[in-house]
């Protein structure tokens, strides 16, 4: 009989923890880390890894694969990337609770602030939908089964869409709806949520343009809420998305009502999020507040934000509040409003004096990405275009998009396009990896390549970071954050979550448009490279960056119910 279901020998264990890696074998039985280091006896099999890298599997705490799941077992491309754990439910757009009467209302606000496809969505999840409830929700994933880990939060949105149906947009709720909502959540926690999940960013517009309705909750309902996490005594995480009336202090406060930590997204380079100020300026503030006591820790990204849009799902302009009528709009109103010299003229004239500079800098930066009429233009510069054609930029991308039945694509900076200061936020150790945003904006772009790109990037060309720091960055920082306890680290009597890379050649692919969504609903891709192996729960789910085993059949992920396992 052997000693071990799976060995790895000739390794380099950098294991999660900050450690300078070492020299050893890693041996798994039954799903777990049976040894670690010293790994003597037999195995079923063998995984040589060559002097390579053998790290924990990486954790991704924000990600959107809330519907996702229910067609894509696989959760692609997540696990092509190294990642074994997921989180979802992020800034309050879980899909559970959802009444059948409100499938419409949560599907077409998923399409308008998180990018996915309508058509997508409603084929993907079904006529029926397997779920109602949030512990219905949990079960009916948790049946299908998946490919690697996952921890779900309840969302703000999905909770008051529940409870208030479309009132839940227009006002605050009533003592007795905060009180069934609150009865939501700790059911939610009693089931296995791995925490609540709220936003107030300016930027999340919904169903008819909208806002999305957790930014029409007090602060006092948001507090109740959190204070569930506290009362069901099972740990957990409150994530929020920082806006108006939700900044620093308010996290101080949620912290110390949920008695759990509070991640909030996100701390990027070249835009004014929690609270103002450059992103130094809330790195300061930040710190001071975890050095006064406070569990409050900004999700960083090392990845430079760039969106691609198309005017149908003109996300990057949602904020602005004389862009309002094209989110109320259909799409025939769309194209009218595209097409009136007056909305242009007003559009251009807010986009060129009264935007922050920021902002306008990285819109003047804006280049076409896909106009089929003309391949010559892609790549250019709309400022560029507009100053040969003698029209404003707005003119440029209005025009081009109406010439393609809005189906032109444009590529627009947001964030973190300055990597000195990305390298101030990655170095503290008072932030977390977040903002995959994996599962959503998928036509727009695709960061759920971040780990391979952090390895790349930050590690082997800058090296800012050193292997053993980002691997802590990528596995135990995020599950300590997160409460997620049975994996991030490689040690005995863990979940046996663990991928082998080269660190020599460990790399994120060029992105690529596929369309593999359902009803042909495309999405954008990167392919990793440098990942020999992905193994999940002691299962072997890729080797040489391929699938390894059926993924019709039974697979390894489990559900982190309350940031765990089930023994």
């Amino acid at each position: 009989m052997s000693d071990y279901d799976l060995k790895i020998t000739n390794g380099l264990i950098v294991d999660g923890s900050g450690a300078p890696g070492y020299a050893g074998e890693i041996g798994i039985r039954d799903g777990k880390l049976v040894a670690v280091g010293a790994a003597p006896g037999t195995a079923k099999e063998t995984i040589d890894a060559g002097g390579h890298v053998v790290a924990p599997g990486f954790v991704d705490i924000h990600t959107h694969y809330d519907a996702q799941i229910i067609w894509d077992r696989m959760l692609t491309i997540s696990p092509w990337h190294g990642v074994t754990s997921v989180v979802m439910g992020n800034c309050g757009f879980s899909v559970a609770p959802t009444r059948p009467q409100h499938r419409d209302v949560i599907i077409n606000t998923l399409e308008n602030v998180e990018g996915m496809a309508a058509a997508a969505l409603q084929e993907g999840l079904g006529e029926v939908w397997p779920f109602e409830t949030f512990p219905e929700y949990l079960d009916a994933i948790e049946q299908r089964g998946m490919a690697i880990n996952v921890g779900a939060m309840i969302g703000h949105t999905a909770l008051r869409t529940y409870v208030m149906g479309e009132d839940a947009t227009e006002r605050e709720a009533t003592p007795a709806e905060v009180a069934e909502m609150q009865g939501h959540v700790r059911e939610a926690m009693q089931a296995g949520a791995i925490g609540f999940a709220t936003s107030k960013a300016p930027t999340h517009v919904g169903y008819k343009g909208r806002p999305v309705p957790s930014r029409a909750a007090s602060f006092e309902e948001i507090c109740a809420l959190a204070g569930e996490l506290k009362s069901a005594g099972r740990g957990g995480v409150i994530e929020v998305t920082v806006g108006r009336d939700l900044s620093f202090d308010e996290f101080a406060t949620l912290s110390e009502v949920s008695g759990c930590p509070v991640s909030w997204t996100a701390l990027l380079a070249g835009i004014a999020l929690g609270g103002g100020g450059s992103a130094h300026d809330q790195l300061v503030r930040s710190s001071e507040m975890v050095r006064q006591g406070h569990n409050v820790v900004p999700q960083v990204s090392p990845r430079a934000l760039q969106f691609e849009y198309q005017l149908r799902a003109p996300f990057v302009f949602e904020p602005i509040r004389v862009f309002k009528p094209v989110s109320e709009a259909d799409f025939e109103g769309k194209k009218a409003l595209y097409a009136d010299p007056a909305f242009r003229q007003a559009f251009w004239e807010k986009m060129d004096k009264g935007v922050p500079e920021t902002f306008r800098n990285n819109f003047l930066a804006t280049v076409v990405s896909e106009f089929t009429p003309d391949p010559a233009l892609n790549e250019r510069k709309v400022v560029d275009i507009a100053a040969e054609r003698g029209v404003t930029p707005i003119d440029v991308i209005f025009d081009l998009g109406l010439q393609t039945e809005l189906q032109a694509r444009f590529r627009m900076p947001v964030a973190n396009a300055n990597e000195d200061e990305v390298t101030e936020l990655l170095q503290s150790k008072d932030v977390v990896l977040g903002l995959s945003d994996a599962g959503a904006h998928a036509s727009q772009l695709c960061d759920a390549c971040a780990s391979t790109y952090l390895l790349r990037r930050w590690v082997r060309e800058k090296g800012v970071l050193t292997l053993e720091e980002a691997v802590r960055m990528l596995t135990s920082r995020p599950a300590e954050v997160f409460g997620i306890t049975d994996r991030g680290r490689l040690k005995q009597g863990l979940a046996a979550d663990v991928v082998i890379f080269d660190p020599e050649t460990v790399s994120d692919g060029p992105l690529q448009r596929v369309r593999d969504f359902p009803g042909g609903a495309d999405r954008l891709i990167s392919e990793a490279t440098g990942i020999d192996a992905v193994i999940v729960n002691g299962t072997l789910l890729r080797r040489d960056n391929k699938d390894a085993l059926d993924t019709a059949g039974a697979l390894p992920g489990r559900l982190l119910r309350n940031g765990h396992a089930a023994a």
